[in-house]
């Protein structure tokens, strides 16, 4: 029996779920049964509302983080940007300010669990912390975010990295379920199902495996040695406001910051240089004051609300 558990958070996208649902059930019937698939929660049954339009679904459930088989995480539908309560980085924030966030730590240390997302909801997952060092995908639009999260983001419309199953915008939810079908169940299974649904899968799926290519920018190793640090190193610049007649020089250096996110403290070390005196724009965008060795202003990464940072001189 192949047990599917598709994960619903208040404000989640409609067709992130209803999507891999859907095929996920289709594959049950081809298959002749042997396929199980439920709405879960955090928190257990209730009706949650999803963020189009407040459709209310039924999680019949509480996530079990035990149960082998496929956890399924969707990303969240709203605002695409701002800090307001309906904004889908305070959306997707939220959800992994809950119960969710320690139960996929812990589905992740099952080898018989495999966690999938769509679209943002590898968001959650990296906000959480478990994305670090590991190739992942997102909605364009936030492919910044997991990259300030220590992701190493790879723009393929599904990523495959074993126990870890990422896909990015939100159609992407049927290519991931159909890849997982492929691989839980067979191609044969898999094909019948999209002759079904009169859709055929997108893209490459990307793996860590083969040949890498000899020109083209190096995603590197996700297996290898990682510095047992607690910082996520940004080897950059910031895009520091300063006066014309400010010195660079008050900038530079090694800086040990914390930056306060909606989900807490990310603690991040900073190496900030200049090109002939110009303090070049990162993708995690910085407005800072110095005075002497301390450092204070905000910070933003991608779609995420503007957070307040602090740091002091190493």
């Amino acid at each position: 029996m192949l047990n599917v558990q598709i994960v619903l958070f208040d404000g989640f996208d409609l067709l992130d779920a209803i999507a891999p649902y859907e095929v996920f059930c289709a594959a049950g019937m081809t298959a002749g049964g042997g396929v199980h698939v439920e709405f879960v929660s955090a928190d257990g049954p209730r009706h949650v509302i999803s963020g189009v339009n407040g459709v209310k679904l039924e999680a019949r459930g509480k996530l079990s983080p035990d149960q082998q088989g496929i956890i399924l995480v969707p990303g969240a539908s709203g605002e695409l940007a701002g800090d307001g309560p309906d904004s889908i980085p305070v959306l997707l924030a939220r959800a992994s300010n809950t119960e969710l966030t320690g139960m996929l730590v812990r589905a992740l240390e099952n080898p018989k669990i495999v966690v999938a997302t769509v679209c943002g909801g590898s968001l959650v997952l990296a906000m959480g912390g478990m994305l670090e060092g590991r190739p992942a995908v997102t909605h364009h639009l936030g492919m910044d975010v997991l990259g300030e999260t220590g992701a190493i983001p790879v723009n393929a419309r599904v990523v495959d990295d074993g126990n870890l199953v990422m896909g990015g915008g939100v159609t992407s939810g049927l290519d991931v379920a159909l890849y997982l079908v492929e691989r839980e169940l067979g191609p044969r299974i898999t094909h019948e199902v999209e002759q079904l649904f009169e859709y055929e899968r997108r893209g490459t799926v990307w793996r860590s495996t083969g040949i890498s290519p000899g020109d083209g920018a190096k995603i590197g190793d996700p297996n290898a040695s990682k510095d047992s640090s607690s910082f996520l190193e940004v080897r950059a610049t910031a895009n520091a406001s300063t006066s014309s007649s400010a010195s660079p020089s008050l900038f530079e250096g090694e800086w040990n910051a914390t930056i306060e996110t909606p989900v807490g403290g990310l603690i991040v070390k900073l190496h900030i240089a200049t090109v002939h005196g110009v303090i070049l724009r990162l993708t995690l965008k910085f407005e800072v004051m110095v005075d002497g060795d301390q450092m204070t202003g905000i910070a933003k990464a991608g779609v995420l609300p503007s957070s307040r940072l602090s740091g002091h001189r190493i």
